[in-house]
């Protein structure tokens, strides 16, 4: 009888890499070369979104791609052409669903742009609340007009709210790829980084996160700007001035808070505790 074949065991591939250091939960996007996501990856983000929101100790998340090519060139196109029309939308909704969570998240979210951000990848990068890039690392833009569709994952409505209508509407009808210093120009991009190689961006980018955390930052009024302005935006202006005094008045009552006019007034560096 012929000897049965071991049977070999792939790796499993940890599609979205995640670890916490000094307050900062990095979440990396990892399927090399282009980074592309399925709905495996999306759920793989979700699930670390959730993990850095329920994370006492994580104050700020940074979202960045693997290798320094890409930080994401979107969904992946070839799992896109092989599932039905129900499936195209429902993962559509799915990553709708993770992005609005990454972006309603009461912590600070800056994307790292470490390579080209195109299509999705664009898309995930603007429901960051910062986005800084890597000085001529790669090109920006929504071409999906250009595969017979719309930029299906917030990105008409993210890009609108950026840019203003008439631009947005612009830039994904001529479906343009344009460098981070015209990102810069647009709004789309906070900060571009000088560095020689993608470990000294991830260095630069880990130093400006750390600003915002303890003890240096009180994070929580960091994160309650961040939903003042994420939910005022899309509410009448009495309403968000409603929700401002709500979301001031739990700051009064912290011991951040005392400890930041205690500091004014004796004329000392606060530090912060996050209570």
């Amino acid at each position: 009888m012929a000897e049965a074949k071991a049977q070999v065991q792939q790796p499993t591939i940890d599609l979205v890499q995640y670890h916490v250091e000094d307050g900062v939960a990095y979440l990396t996007l990892n399927d090399p070369p282009a980074n592309t996501y399925t709905h495996e990856m999306m759920k793989t983000l979700d699930a670390r979104i959730l993990d850095a929101r329920m994370d006492d100790n994580v104050q700020v998340i940074v979202i960045t791609g693997n290798g320094e090519k890409f930080f994401c060139a979107g969904a992946n196109i070839n799992m896109l052409a092989n599932v039905t029309p129900t499936f195209k939308y429902y993962f559509c909704l799915h990553a709708n669903e993770t992005l609005s969570r990454l972006e309603q998240t009461p912590k600070l979210v800056i994307a790292a742009i470490n390579g080209h951000c195109v299509g999705g990848g664009l898309e995930v990068a603007m429901a960051a609340d910062i986005r800084i890039a890597r000085r001529n690392a790669g090109k920006m833009g929504l071409p999906e007009v250009s595969l017979g569709v719309l930029p299906g994952t917030g990105g008409t409505q993210r890009l609108l709210r950026i840019v203003g209508k008439s631009k947005a509407i612009e830039l994904m009808a001529t479906g343009e790829l344009f460098d981070f210093e015209r990102g810069a120009e647009l709004g789309i991009i906070n900060q571009i980084i000088d560095a020689e190689t993608g470990e000294q961006f991830k260095e630069a980018v880990s130093t400006y996160a750390r600003q915002f955390t303890l003890p240096n930052r009180a994070a929580g009024a960091v994160g309650r700007i961040k939903r003042s302005v994420q939910t005022g935006a899309e509410i009448s202006f009495e309403s968000a001035l409603a929700l401002e005094r709500e979301l001031q008045q739990q700051l009064f009552q912290s011991e951040d808070a005392r400890e930041g006019m205690a500091a004014y007034v004796e004329k000392r560096k606060p530090i912060f505790k996050g209570k």
